[in-house]
C-alpha cells in the first residue's frame, strides 16, 4: 500500500487541484476502447525491470497527465466533427479585464451574436472556511503519549480519525502525523503547518469547498472523541478553531446582484465566469466575444503549448528516464509538415519546440488558400492525437527499464488488472 500511497499522493499534490474539462468525461464505448487498448498492450509486453524506481512513478503520472491536456485540447478542436476549420466560426469568449474575471464560452450555439457582451462587478470571492490551531513549541512535548482520536463531520457524512503518540513524538510529530492523516484521508480538506514568527507552528486546515448554503452552519466541524484524553489533546492542538467562516460570492451582473457558492459559474449555460479577485472603484469587467481570425490563433496557440509542455516533459526526465524517444516520437509528428508549417508562422526549433509567429498565423488562416492552411493543421491535430493516445496507455514505454523476459508467445494470457502498472500506481512489484 505504501507504494500505492505515494504516488496517489503525488498526483493529487500535483494535479489534484487543476481544473476539470467538460472533455474528461467520456462514453462508455471510449472507455472500453481505453480497456482493451491496456489489455492488448499488457498481453503483449515483456517483463521488464526499472533502473530509477522512485522517479518513474512520477514519471509515468507527469506523462499521462501532459497527454490528458492534449487529448482534451484536441478534443476541443474536434467538436463539430469538420477538422480544425470549424475553429474560425467557432466563439472564443474574452473578459476585458481578467485580473476581475475570466470566461469561457461553453455554449453549443456558435450563431450567437458576436457583439453580444455583459459587464461584471466582482463585490467579493467566494472563500473556503479555514480552522487553525494552537501555534506550538515544535520541539516540545505537550501531548501524552497514547491513542487519541476525534470526529470530522461535513453535511453528508462523518468520519473518525485515530492517531497516536508515541515517547518521542514531538509537537512537530504529532502535527505532521495529522497533515498526512487528514490531507490523505480524501475528506475535502487541505492540511498544512504554518509557522508564527518565533518559528511555533500550527496545523492549518482549509476546505477545498467554499461556500454556504441557507441551510448550512459550516463546511466542516472537528469534535473530539468523549475520553478526557482526546478532549485536552484537542485543547493543546486547538484545530476545532475556526479561523474563517466559508463564504458565498458576490457580484453585480448588467448591474443585478447574484451570489454563488463558487467563484467559478455558468451565465445562462453559455458561459463559464470564474472570479479572480475584486473589482476596484466600482469597475465592471466587459465580457464579449473575440474576433474569428484572434480566435483561431488561441486555439492553435493552445494545441502548440500542450505539445511544448511534452517536449519539455521529455528533457525534464531526460536524465533518469528514456524520455528523449519521447521528444522524437512528437518532433516526427511535426516533421511532415516542416515547410508548410513555416508559411504558417509555426517554426520547428532544434530541440523540438514549436514558435509561433502570430502576424503570419493570422494572415494564413484569412488568406484566399486558408483551407490548405486548415489541413495540414488537422493533419498534425490528428497525429498528435495517435501519439498522445498511444503515450497515455503505456507511458512506460519510455521508462529507463532493463528487459528480463519476454512473454511466451504460444501459451500466453491476459492479466487485466496488472494494467494498473501502466498508469504508475503498483511498480514497485517489479523493481
Amino acid at each position: 500500500m505504501a507504494a500505492i500511497d505515494s504516488a496517489y499522493h503525488y498526483y493529487l499534490s500535483t494535479y489534484g487541484t487543476s481544473g476539470v474539462s467538460r472533455y474528461d468525461t467520456h462514453k462508455k464505448s471510449q472507455l472500453r476502447a481505453i480497456y482493451n487498448q491496456m489489455v492488448k498492450t499488457n498481453k503483449d509486453a515483456p517483463l521488464y525491470k526499472f533502473k530509477n524506481p522512485g522517479d518513474v512513478k512520477k514519471f509515468a503520472i507527469d506523462v499521462k497527465e501532459h497527454t490528458r491536456s492534449m487529448q482534451n485540447v484536441i478534443a476541443s478542436l474536434s467538436d463539430s466533427g469538420e477538422g480544425i476549420e470549424s475553429v474560425f466560426h467557432k466563439k472564443i469568449a474574452q473578459s476585458s479585464d481578467e485580473d476581475v474575471v475570466s470566461a469561457e464560452f461553453i455554449g453549443q450555439n456558435q450563431d450567437i451574436d458576436s457583439s453580444m457582451h455583459f459587464d461584471v462587478e466582482v463585490q467579493q470571492l467566494a472563500a473556503p472556511q479555514v480552522n487553525l490551531g494552537v501555534f506550538l513549541v515544535s520541539g516540545r512535548h505537550d501531548i501524552k503519549p497514547g491513542s487519541y482520536s476525534f470526529d470530522l463531520t461535513t453535511d453528508l457524512n462523518s468520519y473518525e480519525f485515530q492517531y497516536t503518540v508515541g515517547e518521542r513524538d514531538t509537537n512537530r510529530d504529532v502535527q505532521e502525523k495529522l497533515m498526512r492523516l487528514i490531507g490523505s484521508a480524501g475528506v475535502g480538506i487541505k492540511a498544512e503547518i504554518v509557522e508564527d514568527e518565533e518559528g511555533r507552528g500550527a496545523l492549518r486546515l482549509e476546505s477545498r469547498q467554499t461556500g454556504l448554503s441557507e441551510n448550512q452552519n459550516y463546511l466542516f466541524e472537528i469534535l473530539p472523541s468523549a475520553d478526557s484524553a482526546s478532549i485536552r489533546a484537542m485543547r493543546t492542538l486547538g484545530i476545532d478553531n475556526i479561523q474563517q467562516m466559508a463564504r458565498n460570492s458576490s457580484f453585480l451582473l448588467n448591474g443585478t446582484e447574484h451570489t454563488s457558492l463558487s467563484n467559478t459559474f455558468t451565465v445562462n449555460n453559455e458561459f463559464e465566469l470564474t472570479l479572480n479577485r475584486p473589482s476596484e472603484n466600482g469597475s465592471a469587467a466587459q465580457i464579449g466575444f473575440k474576433a474569428n481570425a484572434d480566435a483561431i490563433a488561441d486555439n492553435v496557440q493552445s494545441l502548440v503549448n500542450v505539445y511544448n509542455n511534452l517536449i519539455q516533459l521529455g528533457y525534464d526526465y531526460a536524465d533518469t528516464q528514456q524520455s528523449g524517444r519521447l521528444v522524437r516520437n512528437l518532433s516526427n509528428a511535426v516533421k511532415p509538415y516542416y515547410n508548410e508549417f513555416e508559411a504558417y508562422g509555426l517554426q520547428l526549433e532544434k530541440d523540438g519546440r514549436i514558435t509561433v509567429d502570430r502576424s503570419l498565423l493570422t494572415d494564413a488562416v484569412t488568406s484566399e488558400d486558408a483551407g490548405n492552411c486548415f489541413t495540414a493543421l488537422n493533419h498534425f491535430k490528428d497525429d498528435l492525437n495517435n501519439v498522445a493516445a498511444e503515450t497515455s496507455v503505456d507511458p512506460l514505454s519510455y521508462a529507463d527499464k532493463v528487459l528480463i523476459a519476454y512473454k511466451n508467445p504460444v501459451h500466453n494470457f491476459t492479466a487485466p488488472y496488472v494494467s494498473s502498472i501502466y498508469s504508475g500506481m503498483m511498480l514497485d512489484r517489479y523493481c
